[in-house]
């Protein structure tokens, strides 16, 4: 087994540090030490093998295996105590990496950094991913189901904006030079998951018991007629098809769930009283 260096030591920790303090600490060094921040011809393989401490101490069930078996517990040499290697090549720990070089000329890298220091570590101005930014844009709810063109300012200067038919909250859209993402307001009747949609009625007893014809809001401007069966259960649900909304990149639509709601009311004239009387008195 080749001889490795202590992982808190690396992270410069004592044992025993608590989750946050990994965190903080691999933060530190993964900047510190990062080839392309760091030109000392150590850095790379510092780096690699800050990465490695921090895939495990940062692991609550590796860190308790390494904390009573040290490195024997990942070396397979060793019996396998942990199951192997814990780690895999270069590209471990959350600052992951990859170098593609064309023509001996400056490597184009991309980066995955889950915390949020892109730009203070590059300084806003490495890479594509450095100069592109992305705007949150909040649309009322009828608007991301039929579409909307928004204008906006982007630094300084308007710009027109496409929202498709469609969009959700959390719908990410890509131009040019920048993204948007959707936030999308909520709405008074309707409720969306995904591409259907519900809506709760509320019908009479005696709807409920005879049946009959109600009216439903749809996402369209008009209403639609929909038939109540005679003896229909509080809290039914009927799908219309169609009804829903336009699918992204896709056609069709999803659907309409509405959700009936038999409505007993809280107080009640005489004369409905004495008919309820009647009607329990006949087994009803």
């Amino acid at each position: 087994m080749s001889t490795k260096r202590d992982y808190y030591e690396i992270l410069g920790l004592k044992k025993g540090a608590s989750k946050s303090d990994i965190k903080s600490a691999y933060r530190k060094m993964a900047l510190k030490f990062h080839p392309d921040k760091n030109k000392a011809k150590d850095a790379e393989d510092k780096f690699k093998e800050i990465n490695e401490a921090y895939q495990v101490l940062s692991d609550d069930k590796k860190k308790e295996t390494y904390d009573q078996f040290g490195h024997a517990a990942f070396d397979p040499s060793s019996g396998g105590f942990g199951g192997g290697n814990p780690f895999s090549g270069a590209q471990s720990g959350p600052f992951t990496w990859s170098y593609q070089t064309s023509g001996g000329g400056a490597p184009d890298i991309d980066f995955n950094d889950p915390f949020e220091i892109f730009e203070s570590f590059f300084g806003g101005g490495f890479g594509r991913a450095a100069r592109r930014q992305r705007y949150g844009l909040t649309i009322e709810f009828m608007e991301a189901i039929h579409g909307v063109t928004k204008e906006v300012e982007i630094d300084g200067k308007p710009q027109k904006v496409k929202i498709p038919a469609g969009a959700n909250d959390g719908t990410r859209i890509r131009f040019e030079n920048f993204d948007i993402t959707i936030d999308v307001k909520t709405h008074d009747r309707f409720k969306r998951d995904g591409y259907d949609v519900f809506l709760t009625e509320k019908i009479s007893i005696s709807m409920a018991t005879l049946g009959g014809t109600i009216k439903i809001p749809t996402l369209r401007e008009d209403d639609l007629k929909m038939k109540i069966r005679p003896g229909t259960q509080s809290n039914s649900l009927v799908r219309l098809r169609g009804e829903g909304v336009e699918r992204l990149r896709s056609r069709g639509k999803g659907d309409l769930y509405v959700k009936i709601v038999v409505e007993i009311p809280e107080k009640l004239s005489r004369e409905q009283k004495n008919l309820i009387k009647e009607l329990e008195k006949s087994g009803l």
